[in-house]
């Protein structure tokens, strides 16, 4: 009898051909992509959707604490906006550059559940998704998945109707279990917050509830192409996908890549510490906002919504805002024919384990517009000043919009050269391949969210071809 180990791996192979022609597949069995579109300009049209901007002493159910200034829900339940202190320094004997920051933060410390139902229909694997509203998206409503749900929400700590489709992965129902991985969150403005990713294959028939559709992992693919379309937390459980190897080799075996990481969270001396939001430095509060003092970086806002289709259809809510449009992207190369994207192990205040894996570029370029050229972010200005012709990938995504509003940064895959992106980078950067990615997602907390929007790009684009 085959081992467990061999078993696993052995499912782990035979999803991945499925997946593979799911993502070969243009077309599925329920709703062409060409009616896409529509389809979800309908949901929108039978659904009443508002979202405004209030003071935030108009905050229903909200308040801030005499004691500590945090704002946080009578209930005790949802999340805190706190301050955070972080102070870092690198070198390996804490003689590195130094840097020392306050901020607020969301604090959440329950774990949600992102999960996305598979199941067969002509032979051809396809996944369930929401047209899911959320306050902060800039166009209220995108494609989620099946289950995007907190703790209070799935336990009905708001008073609201059932999680749609939640049997399906919590309980002795649940069906066959594809991927099930904690992943953090924005290390930037959550502290230590997880979520469940899942991919569940349906056993049984799987009524089609209003707001959901079928669409293969092709179509998919080709809805991560449009700006705005497929949400933050589908995009993270996207990219747990079992995908087949392509690379035979890459420049650093999969020993040594894991002992680079190892270093990198070694040498960051990085504590954080939560700290009352009253008197924050460098954070001012009025009666629309918390802002920085120099305008920058992003504020504290609060709305009101409506939501005609959601488990609770009146709310208000805090959400953070950022100041301007973030630029998100890959460098890549090819080494020895095996395509390579650079890595960067990144420090963020909210991290469980001091660094994971982004993108090689991940800043909003506003931030750095009065700092001279030597001081500005690594490859940033590759990226700005890269030609059209050597962009691979581009597409506006926003993040999680249940906590963040407007937060749209432009994802890229460049191609690079030797001068741009040299094969021996700067401390800090690391080439990799996509498979090795692949194989790290398996694992919780080695790429950071923005770095899993990528990768989700770039196997769902790949996939078909594998």
């Amino acid at each position: 009898m085959p081992s467990p180990l061999l078993q696993a791996r052995d499912t782990a192979r035979q999803f991945s051909d499925r997946f593979a022609r799911s993502a070969a597949t243009a077309r599925g069995v329920h709703l062409p992509t060409a009616d896409f579109p529509e389809w979800l300009a309908e949901r929108g049209r039978v659904n009443a959707f508002r979202v405004d901007r209030i003071p935030l002493a108009r905050l229903d159910g909200w308040s801030f604490q005499e004691t500590t200034g945090n704002l946080m829900h009578r209930s005790g339940r949802f999340f805190t906006i706190e301050g955070l202190h972080v102070t870092e320094r690198d070198g390996p004997y804490g003689d590195g550059p130094y840097a020392d920051w306050h901020q607020p933060v969301i604090k959440q410390p329950e774990v949600g559940i992102l999960g996305i139902l598979v199941k067969e229909f002509d032979g051809v694997l396809h996944f369930l998704m929401q047209a899911k509203m959320e306050p902060g998206n800039p166009n209220l409503l995108q494609l989620s998945p099946t289950v995007q749900a907190t703790r209070s929400n799935y336990t009905k700590a708001h008073r609201g109707a059932d999680v749609k489709y939640i049997e399906h992965f919590v309980g002795p129902g649940r069906g066959r279990i594809v991927a099930d991985v904690l992943q953090s969150e924005h290390g930037s403005w959550f502290y230590r917050k997880s979520n469940r990713n899942m991919i569940v294959e349906a056993v049984g028939d799987v009524p089609l509830l209003d707001d959901f559709c079928w669409l293969t992992l092709g179509q998919i693919a080709e809805l991560l192409h449009r700006d705005n379309v497929v949400n933050m937390d589908s995009r993270t459980v996207l990219s747990c996908l079992p995908v087949a190897p392509t690379a035979s080799s890459a420049l650093h075996c999969d020993a040594d890549l894991l002992s680079w990481i190892t270093g990198e969270r070694a040498r960051h001396d990085v504590h954080a510490e939560r700290v009352p939001l009253a008197g924050l430095p460098g954070w001012r509060r009025h009666d629309m906002a918390i802002e920085h003092e120099d305008g920058r970086y992003f504020t504290v806002v609060a709305v009101a919504v409506q939501a005609g289709n959601r488990e609770v259809t009146s709310w208000t809510q805090p959400l953070f805002e950022p100041v301007g449009l973030g630029v998100t992207a890959f460098l890549t190369r090819t080494f020895d024919g095996i395509p390579h994207v650079l890595v960067h192990a990144r420090v963020e205040g909210g991290f469980l384990d001091t660094v994971e894996l982004g993108p090689t570029v991940q800043y909003t370029p506003g931030n750095y517009a009065h700092l001279p050229d030597k001081e500005r972010p690594l490859f940033l200005d590759t990226v700005l000043e890269v030609p059209p012709d050597r962009i691979r990938y581009e597409a506006v995504h926003s993040e999680e919009g249940g906590r963040f509003l407007n937060a749209e940064s432009r994802y890229l895959v460049v191609d690079a050269d030797e001068r741009e992106a040299p094969l021996d980078p700067p401390p800090g950067y690391a080439w990799v391949t996509p498979d090795q990615l692949t194989w790290l997602v398996r694992h919780g907390h080695y790429l950071n969210v923005q770095a899993r929007t990528l990768l989700a790009c770039l196997n769902a684009t790949l996939a078909g071809r594998r």
